[in-house]
């Protein structure tokens, strides 16, 4: 059997700023910006479009996982945006190289929480946040 969980829904406040952050900050690949038909937003005067970013290569491939950057419409997802795993670690970014990918980061004013980076038994990590609020581990795995 050959299965993935292939994108997972983000929402965001704003389509635009969202790409710039992951993008511009994240080195995330811009896979897909289409606008979609006015019918299909539970909004009609919201654009809604198919916004998919990748955090580009993984083991000599193209990662097969993406995020998908859903607007938020309505107050239920509004209040959600940020807040998508209850104030836990949303979401990991492994990296081949932590210092190289956190150093960027932080130049580019990615906010990292919870202190410095730490070294763990199973590798080198750290805690930021996303543009929308959501906490992610940014994580170089040992060996």
């Amino acid at each position: 059997m050959n299965r993935h969980i292939a994108l997972t829904s983000v929402l965001v406040h704003d389509y635009d700023a969202a790409i710039d952050f992951f993008v511009d900050k994240l080195r995330f690949t811009l896979i897909e910006d289409t606008e979609l038909p006015a019918e299909q937003s539970s909004t009609p005067t919201v654009t809604k479009r198919w916004v998919v970013v990748s955090p580009g290569r993984h083991d000599g491939r193209v990662s097969s996982a993406g995020l998908l950057l859903a607007k938020a419409e309505g107050e239920e997802q509004m209040a959600a945006v940020g807040h998508q795993s209850g104030g836990r670690v949303f979401l990991f970014l492994e990296t081949d190289d932590f210092w190289r990918d956190y150093n960027h980061m932080k130049s580019v004013g990615v906010e990292f929480v919870r202190g410095e980076p730490r070294q763990e038994e199973y590798g080198t990590v750290a805690v930021f946040r996303d543009i929308s609020g959501n906490l992610w581990d940014l994580i170089e795995r040992a060996g």
